[in-house]
């Protein structure tokens, strides 16, 4: 607004205005408004008028600033307005910046804001009186329950995440088995806060791979920063310590240290968990071990299971699961539709194709690469007398005898241990170069520790950094944030056996798999610690296979066992279907029979370690 000078003032005849003093009020109300930690979801914030002079010192109001949720300063509203006196019946006082034009065109009509869904929560299959079905019908949408002031969350969840956590916090028996890189995590952080925030629970037990403790902390404090979390760790009496502490209502602990401590945990007096979280609940596939029967017999209200790979190997392995759940009884036996039935109760599953529209695209490219001489010879060799001496076994033949082969041709298909001559490391060099170039990341992955140390010394050139096994758990994190800030750290070589879960890479562009893996499944967990949620670019993923060798046959037969995880999950995509070789596939690789009882027998990788 102008402000004209006072002498055009007087010439212009017309007189400034006079504000009556006295109509103005000498004090300002502000609402305050407080509401307590467990009322966020059950009633409204309390509010107070207090009257604050504006004339004179102003007094402080009473201030509160958690350190886990900000607190916002909206606006200030006085309650009338300065009112003016009128200079003239002939004279009108006007401003004229603030005096509305008329437009020569009229303006379009408003179009009205899209409301957002809202996700309401189901009532559970189980909830069979009035009281419990009521619960669940009058509660509010999960995004309301998720948006109060007290409820920070870092970032706006996707919608099909808003109904994971909505299906969690009605399931007392669950299996989250939504593709990984899909945010399993962080839906079960959000579904366990908001049955704190409700009452309902106040006890969880959350079981992981050792690896993946220090992961799963920092979800935590990142998702429900206001939930105290300990990990079980240390000697036996500190665990106990630990385990018996009362102000710690989520507690952590990995899969052996819950075997280890069953009887601790399991006496009698010791209290049941209101939520027992198993993750990568694929660890207990195997109805008979030690972790099954530990993880079935700890006391527990509900029973939630997270893993994308519900099916490894068998059918069998589901049923593990259910058992798990409590959905079906122990050693039952069900056939596929059974299976079926049950899963689209007891399951929920869903794939980035379906969900992430705008997720870039994974690029898959299977490099079939020629041997080098040196290596040709040597495989030729090995293969040759490697059938001779399995002949020479005839009955008494096992699939250790087998096995041993395959590892034999799969490592020279790496390099050849008299020369070093690599087709594959001559193809990865020159990508890895460009790669360089460009600014990217690439993480490189391979069954044996000793492949990966050799490959670290092939390329000291681009400082690659190495994370397996042998690392110990101290140092891995500090790897990991080295490969993500250091600009001359383009490449990250890792195993599949600890950097194929819980890991989240999605700042790397590209990736090897150097070797194969002998389940598909466990591939693809390797592919999506890039390939997940925030990640910007396409991801290439590139399949290193030597042709006409065993490696091209183990494809082959890899290919053709996807399709059990399809008839007892429904999924229409066969991508991720996570069948592995067995016995009877080991031996068809050279047109060999196996035992009666060795047809079906899943194979047992050799630990990530010495090749």
């Amino acid at each position: 607004m102008r402000v004209e000078p006072a002498a055009e003032r007087r010439q212009s005849g017309v007189r400034p205005p006079r504000i009556d003093a006295r109509a103005l009020p000498l004090h300002l109300d502000v609402q305050l408004f407080s509401s307590g930690l467990g009322a966020g979801i059950t009633r409204p914030p309390g509010c107070a008028v207090s009257p604050q002079p504006l004339i004179g010192p102003p007094r402080l109001l009473p201030a509160w600033q958690p350190n886990w949720a900000p607190v916002k300063s909206i606006g200030v509203a006085f309650a009338e307005s300065p009112v003016a006196d009128n200079p003239g019946p002939d004279k009108t006082f006007r401003v004229p910046e603030l005096v509305p034009q008329p437009s020569s065109r009229a303006k379009p009509p408003l179009r009205e804001k899209a409301r957002p869904k809202r996700t309401r929560i189901s009532v559970p299959t189980d909830a069979l009186s009035i009281t419990d079905r009521l619960f669940y019908l009058l509660q509010p949408p999960i995004e309301t329950l998720l948006s109060g002031q007290e409820l920070v969350m870092p970032f706006e969840p996707f919608p099909f995440q808003y109904h994971g956590i909505a299906w969690l916090f009605s399931q007392a028996s669950a299996l989250l088995a939504d593709e990984m890189g899909l945010g399993k995590t962080m839906q079960a952080i959000s579904a366990l806060r908001l049955l704190m925030r409700s009452g309902q629970i106040r006890s969880v037990l959350l079981i992981c791979p050792k690896p993946l403790i220090t992961n799963w902390q920092r979800e935590l404090q990142l998702w429900a920063e206001e939930i105290p979390v300990v990990a079980i760790e240390g000697p036996s009496d500190r665990r106990r310590m630990l385990w018996e502490m009362p102000n710690a209502p989520v507690k952590v602990a990995n899969y052996e240290l819950l075997v280890r401590d069953l009887e601790m945990i399991g006496e009698d007096d010791f209290p049941a968990f209101d939520l027992l979280i198993l993750d990568e609940a694929q660890r207990i596939k195997n109805r008979d071990s030690r972790t099954n029967q530990a993880a079935r017999s700890l006391k527990r209200h509900r029973s939630w299971a997270l893993t994308g790979t519900p099916i490894e190997n068998r059918p069998s392995e589901f049923v593990s699961l259910l058992e798990f759940l409590g959905a079906v009884p122990d050693h039952s036996v069900t056939d596929i539709r059974q299976l079926n039935r049950l899963a689209k109760t007891y399951v929920l599953r869903r794939t980035k194709d379906r969900v992430l529209k705008d997720l870039p695209p994974r690029l898959d490219r299977d490099e079939l690469l020629e041997l080098t001489p040196a290596q040709q010879t040597a495989y030729v060799t090995a293969e040759k007398e490697g059938i001779v001496r399995l002949g020479e076994l005839g009955e008494s033949i096992t699939i250790q005898h087998v096995f041993e082969l395959v590892l034999r041709l799969k490592q020279i298909c790496n390099y050849d241990p008299l020369t070093g001559q690599s087709c594959k490391m001559d193809r990865l060099a020159a990508e890895i170069e460009e790669i360089s170039e460009s600014g990217g990341k690439a993480i490189l992955f391979s069954q044996w520790t000793r492949s990966l140390d050799w490959m670290n010394q092939k390329l000291q050139h681009y400082r690659p950094l190495i994370y397996h096994g042998a690392i110990p758990s101290s140092r891995r994190d500090a790897v990991l944030e080295q490969f993500q800030h250091d600009p001359d750290c383009p490449l990250l070589l890792m195993s599949y056996g600890v950097g194929a879960v819980g890991l989240n890479l999605q700042f790397a562009g590209y990736v090897f798999l150097y070797d194969r893996w002998w389940n598909p499944a466990v591939e693809d967990q390797a592919i999506n610690r890039a390939h997940r949620i925030g990640q910007q670019n396409p991801v290439l993923v590139t399949k290193f296979i030597c042709r006409d060798t065993i490696e091209e046959r183990i494809d082959k037969v890899l290919q053709q066992k996807r399709e059990l995880f399809q008839a007892v999950l429904g999924d229409s995509e066969v991508s991720n279907a996570s069948l592995s070789l067995n016995a009877q596939d080991i031996f068809g690789l050279f047109d060999l029979k196996a035992g009666q009882g060795d047809q079906l027998r899943t194979i047992t990788p050799p630990p990530a370690g010495k090749d």
